[in-house]
């Protein structure tokens, strides 16, 4: 997909799924979306119909990834409904990023959190909320050069600039909260056998998203991915592929060709969002 995002800037984007090597179904989704305010002008008797151009809001690109919590009942279901459900609601609320000013954008965020609030009590209307589906969510609005960042869980997202690779998301896992409480080393987080439990996730009782923004150049490489990526994927084999790959959907194969020649242990997806 390729989104016109202003004069001088392309966003070439591209996403991919794989259910990996060892899972028999695929709990993973993800979705790319751009929404565009639009007047289509079909007859005028102005001698110039640019006159309206104001009229044509900017482009918003939407990229979500979505991972079916493991050991909870309909994972597939949890990501599917999540995404489904934060795709309606912006779609009914796109308006409200037209015009987007510096003064706007905290009701902006506010807007792509409830977004995310109504996924999780559409999910928390499924089941029990102790065991009922749930799913990780990583969502980025771009509205060239801002990407407005929502995330839950443990999927990722990343940036690329000048050859530098930046996580822009912390995975929300018991061991990342015993870290920051100053009560783990990062080695404890990493070998703990409740290190990656996840302590956040939409559909689950502790649903606690986190929001953020960064400023994107030209030249910059934007990935959202779920963990069956990141546990097979180093970040610094991730920096080599969406810096060598000659477009968004050749980084998105070469990376998940990348973790299923490492085991595909999990199920694998990959977006990314060349500028």
């Amino acid at each position: 997909m390729t989104a016109a995002a202003d004069t001088a800037v392309r966003l070439d984007v591209s996403g991919l799924t794989d259910v990996g090597r060892k899972r028999k179904t695929n709990e993973d989704h993800f979705v790319v979306a751009a929404l565009q305010k639009s007047v289509s002008v079909r007859q005028t008797s102005l001698p110039d119909a640019r006159v309206f151009d104001r009229m044509q809001g900017p482009e918003g690109l939407l990229m979500v990834v979505a991972d079916g919590v493991g050991g909870r009942p309909q994972g597939a279901v949890a990501s599917e409904t999540a995404i489904t459900a934060l795709v309606e609601y912006i779609g009914r609320a796109a308006g409200c990023y037209h015009e987007l000013d510096v003064d706007q954008e905290h009701q902006f965020l506010e807007q792509l959190e409830t977004a995310v609030l109504e996924a999780h009590r559409r999910l928390l209307a499924q089941g029990d909320k102790t065991y009922g589906p749930a799913t990780t969510l990583t969502m980025v609005m771009l509205i060239w050069p801002r990407a407005y960042l929502v995330h839950v869980g443990d999927s990722r997202a990343f940036y690329l600039r000048k050859g530098r690779l930046r996580q822009i998301t912390r995975d929300q896992t018991t061991g990342e909260y015993m870290v920051d409480a100053g009560a783990w080393t990062e080695e404890q987080a990493r070998t703990a056998p409740m290190g990656n439990a996840l302590a956040s996730a939409l559909g689950s009782e502790e649903l606690t998203p986190t929001l953020g923004l960064v400023d994107l150049q030209p030249g910059d490489v934007l990935l959202l991915c779920t963990d069956g990526l990141t546990k097979h994927v180093s970040n610094e084999r991730i920096l080599e592929l969406l810096g060598g790959a000659a477009s968004a959907e050749a980084a998105c194969r070469s990376l998940v060709d990348a973790a299923l020649a490492d085991g595909g242990t999990d199920n694998v997806t990959a977006v990314v969002a060349r500028a």
